[in-house]
């Protein structure tokens, strides 16, 4: 399956202002990009960097002026396929040492305070099989609706309303992993089937030595899913960070699939 991407970003700006942009598809073993393309507004300073684990490049602009920014890329997801369920945990002791930092708590995804729960809910379960319960008892708890979060909402929040997006459906499905004992990352990704048609997020769960997506959402899946970036929490694969006030004119995102 092949992706076609569309994205457009445009923001007006009061005074000169430093961005930091993640909104490319990252050059992975697990997917190939056919061809990418990136329009960016006049600069006065511009750098390339990694993004987080080197998934993924951020972009560090300087400008003082508007910022439209358009991308497009064809991109062929080949990751790795295999039924959640049946995929074993590693022992937290015999992890690797880069998946250590998603066990702890984060920002957005405080998972201490998810111990009991995941041991009263899930307790009698292990690795995929557990993963899956709870991938399905956050779909089942949550309701998605456009406007019911903002910045500052953690899975905290997220559970006890009930409510939200993607990236609080994401932080939960972290939340309740990371309480497991399961190393579990925010990943941003463009995926097929998202509505309404957005950047869109999901976790990312360590098992069987290896990293798999899970979109609590249901709406879109590991096969046609254009991984962009991962992090902890939101906050650290943000696809529009700005250092100044700046102003929304006109967002879109547009995922199809490539005939």
């Amino acid at each position: 399956m092949k992706l076609s991407i569309s994205a457009l970003l445009d923001y007006s700006l009061a005074g000169p202002t430093d961005v930091l942009l993640q909104l490319e598809a990252a050059l992975l073993p697990e997917q190939i990009v056919h061809r990418a393309h990136i329009t960016l507004p006049p600069f006065e300073h511009f750098a390339r960097l990694p993004g987080h684990d080197q998934i993924g490049d951020r972009i560090w602009l300087h400008v003082t002026d508007r910022l439209t920014v358009r991308y497009e890329a064809v991109v062929e997801p080949r990751r790795y396929l295999a039924p959640i369920e049946g995929l074993p945990a590693m022992p937290p002791h015999l992890l690797p040492g880069e998946t250590v930092d998603y066990l702890l708590p984060s920002r957005y995804c405080p998972s201490d305070t998810f111990l009991q729960f995941t041991l009263d809910m899930f307790g009698t379960l292990a690795g995929g099989e557990r993963v899956a319960a709870m991938r399905d008892w956050v779909s089942g708890h949550m309701r998605y609706v456009p406007g019911s979060s903002n910045s500052l909402t953690t899975a905290a929040d997220s559970f006890d309303s009930g409510e939200g997006v993607c990236r609080d459906y994401a932080h939960l499905m972290i939340s309740l992993c990371r309480a497991s004992a399961i190393p579990a990352r925010f990943v941003s990704v463009y995926g097929l089937g998202v509505e309404p048609q957005d950047f869109h997020a999901v976790a990312e769960v360590f098992l069987d030595g290896a990293w798999h997506l899970v979109d609590a959402t249901g709406m879109t899946r590991p096969e046609a899913m254009a991984k962009i970036g991962v992090g902890p929490d939101a906050a650290g694969v943000a696809f529009l960070t700005s250092y100044e006030p700046i102003t929304l004119q006109a967002q879109s995102v547009e995922v199809r699939e490539v005939p």
